[in-house]
């Protein structure tokens, strides 16, 4: 049985053609053509055709000649006519092989993908190759762990429940304050075991053991963060369930931690783009001045930048101008639905010595929202009369003085003469209220005591800030203080000139920086006790001096978040007005002082000392709407009660800083009118429990 093997031309050997045109010519080889009918040469081994089967391959049966242009009947496919349908016959060798083509490529692509994370998990860290490189270079082990640890840390609940994002916020910040952390501690213990285990150094920081700690810290990073994100949302549900939310919670585990992960990133950056700086302003000093002189010079230099960019231009000339340029624009505006008063018992009426334009934003809104005595009737069931409301914007004193102060001053003095236009010194009571930011008074404080007196009632107030209060807490809430210490001072001085049988009760009040500029006009609890008859503050920021003072005297064994004064004589804490005012059960001597102050309030706690210091608000007891799961670390609950201060307003009252309708129980108590009882309380309860907000 014979075989035949075709011997296939080459590219490198170009068949030389004979002389009936056939291509069986020699190759770059040198062999000759043969003649036609000339019998193929055979070599040992060798087969028809002058080359040996292949390794491996069985020869396969002769197959027929076949010309140029032919095609062999068995390999012919079998197609359609035009003229009509026929046979249809296999896709063409390329069609077929489309879909193996592509597996192929899919296969190489996984294994190459695999190839790749095996080669990563061999070695998961980048070794620092370049010591000058210090933007684009690995993180530290230490730090990443440590930064890994302030993240886990962070999703531990704090005083309010907070959204995902926030959380994610939260995270990003603290993980790059434990980076940084990390790192300093881990190269101060490197330097300091060196000259300790000098032997063992080598061995311990071989690539072999550096490659091992990262891959223990790949494991355990990614188990543990898993479980410390499931078990921040179940805190986040105990703690909404405390503060009487729903327990439903929209918590994004992998969002939360993209965010942190991108935020902390940038914030490395960033700090590594300062220390390249410093590094770059050092050499370049190194030249004209000793190494010693250049590293202090370029350290102070740097920080020097960094503080001054930070504050004056990014903060200052950014956010603040940026602001403050749009908060002074809507000071021009005026809330849908407020129309200008024309009793002329109320400032910018057609009456009035201040216009509807000088009044601002927010005193357009409290005097044109100015209960009418048909309204007040028809809560407290008696006659009423038109209530007097007194408002003084910046606009209106803007200019006065040469400072902060003498403006102040003439505001004061305008606010005085419009008291007299109004008759306000014959009222029953005739109250100071303290503003915030943009000059904002919550109605909420100030109607209860229109209605308990039948709007035989006096209320002035004075804007000392275009800021919104967010930022005024930040940077001017010294201003508060001043502006209302005029005020106050104005007032009680032409209040004192009226006979002491005839004068109204002179009252305060105030909320957030509103209760910070009341306390701030008085030089303690007795100064305030001697000079008004009464005062209601709610939410007093921690910094305020009268209730700070109070708390760091408070009787033993009384909460920082309950403190009890003096046995309860004339100051008392309530954060449920109608059980928390009847305690202790001591006499409640005039001229009392009530602090609507709710154990949750991050407005009340926040200070710059939770960075470093435990509060005491977090010793035993806690508040009764603050979970017990809450921790302090340091760094991490200064942020976390720092974005607390962003949602303190997203919760119901009395929890965070809303406080409701507890200024009824607050005012009955502090200024109560002769004839008032029990079922006029309901129904004024009731009412401001049902009514809504006019702005």
């Amino acid at each position: 049985m014979g075989y035949r093997t075709e011997e296939r031309p080459r590219a490198d050997r170009p068949a030389a053609v004979t002389a009936d045109g056939t291509g069986t010519g020699r190759g770059r080889g040198g062999s000759t053509a043969q003649a036609p009918g000339a019998a193929p040469r055979t070599g040992p081994g060798q087969v028809d055709g002058g080359r040996a089967p292949q390794p491996g391959r069985l020869p396969g049966p002769r197959r027929p000649e076949q010309h140029p242009g032919e095609q062999h009947p068995e390999q012919a496919p079998e197609r359609r006519h035009h003229g009509g349908p026929g046979p249809v016959g296999p896709p063409p060798s390329r069609d077929r092989r489309a879909p193996h083509r592509l597996g192929r490529l899919v296969r190489r692509g996984w294994l190459a993908l695999v190839s790749r994370a095996v080669a990563v998990a061999r070695h998961p860290y980048r070794p620092h190759t370049d010591p000058a490189r210090v933007v684009r270079r690995w993180p530290d082990l230490s730090g990443t762990c440590l930064a890994t640890l302030f993240f886990w840390l962070s999703l531990t609940p704090s005083l309010v429940p907070r959204p995902w994002l926030l959380q994610g916020v939260i995270g990003g910040i603290t993980a790059a304050i434990g980076y940084g952390i990390g790192t300093l501690l881990g190269r101060a213990a490197r330097h300091a075991l060196l000259s300790v285990c000098r032997r063992f150094i080598p061995r311990l920081v071989s690539g072999r053991a550096r490659a091992r700690a990262w891959q223990a810290y790949y494991v355990c990073a990614l188990g543990l963060t898993v479980l410390a994100l499931s078990e921040s949302a179940r805190m986040q549900r105990k703690l909404r369930a405390l503060q009487d939310l729903p327990e439903t919670l929209t918590w994004h585990s992998m969002m939360i931690t993209v965010m942190a992960g991108v935020l902390c990133g940038l914030l490395l950056l960033l700090a590594r783009a300062v220390r390249l700086g410093t590094r770059t302003l050092i050499r370049a000093l190194c030249r004209f001045v000793p190494r010693p002189v250049a590293v202090v010079a370029g350290l102070l230099i740097s920080a020097t930048a960094v503080v001054v960019g930070t504050r004056d231009v990014v903060f200052d000339r950014g956010v603040v101008d940026v602001v403050a340029e749009v908060a002074e624009s809507t000071d021009r505006g005026t809330k849908d639905g407020v129309v200008q008063s024309g009793s002329r018992f109320v400032s910018g009426s057609p009456h009035s010595l201040v216009s509807w334009d000088e009044l601002g934003y927010q005193g357009r809104n409290f005097t044109g929202s100015t209960p009418t005595p048909r309204r007040i009737s028809e809560v407290t069931h008696r006659p009423a009369e038109a209530p007097v409301r007194v408002y003084v914007g910046r606009r209106a004193f803007e200019g006065g003085g040469p400072g902060e102060a003498e403006a102040y001053e003439a505001g004061a003095e305008l606010a005085v003469a419009e008291l007299e236009r109004t008759g306000a010194f014959d009222r029953e009571v005739l109250a100071i209220a303290g503003t915030t930011g943009m000059g904002w008074v919550n109605s909420t404080d100030a109607e209860p005591l229109e209605y308990l007196h039948d709007g035989d009632t006096a209320i002035v107030a004075m804007q000392y800030s275009y800021l919104p209060s967010w930022l005024s807490f930040v940077v001017d809430k010294e201003q508060a203080g001043r502006a209302t210490r005029a005020l106050v001072k104005a007032v009680r001085a032409r209040w004192l000139e009226e006979p002491a049988a005839g004068r109204p009760r002179l009252v305060v009040f105030g909320e957030s920086l509103g209760a910070y500029g009341i306390e701030a006009a008085f030089d303690g609890p007795g100064d305030l006790l001697s000079k008004v008859d009464g005062a209601v503050l709610a939410g007093t920021p921690g910094y305020s001096p009268i209730r700070k003072e109070i708390t760091a005297r408070r009787d033993a064994g009384s909460p920082v978040w309950r403190p009890q004064y003096e046995g309860g004589r004339n100051f008392r804490f309530a954060q449920w007005p109608a059980k928390d005012l009847a305690r202790p059960r001591g006499p409640w001597q005039k001229p009392r002082v009530v602090h609507l102050q709710n154990a949750s309030d991050p407005i009340v706690w926040w200070s710059w000392d939770l960075a470093v210091e435990r509060p005491r608000w977090l010793r035993e007891p806690l508040g009764p709407d603050i979970t017990d799961e809450v921790r302090w670390f340091p760094f991490v609950t200064f942020w976390q009660t720092t974005v607390d201060l962003a949602v303190s307003y997203d919760v119901d009252a009395p929890h965070g800083h809303r406080y409701g309708t507890g200024s009824v129980e607050a005012w009955t108590a502090v200024a109560p009118p002769d004839d008032w009882e029990a079922a006029d309380h309901q129904r004024l309860k009731r009412y401001m429990e049902r009514r809504k907000a006019p702005y």
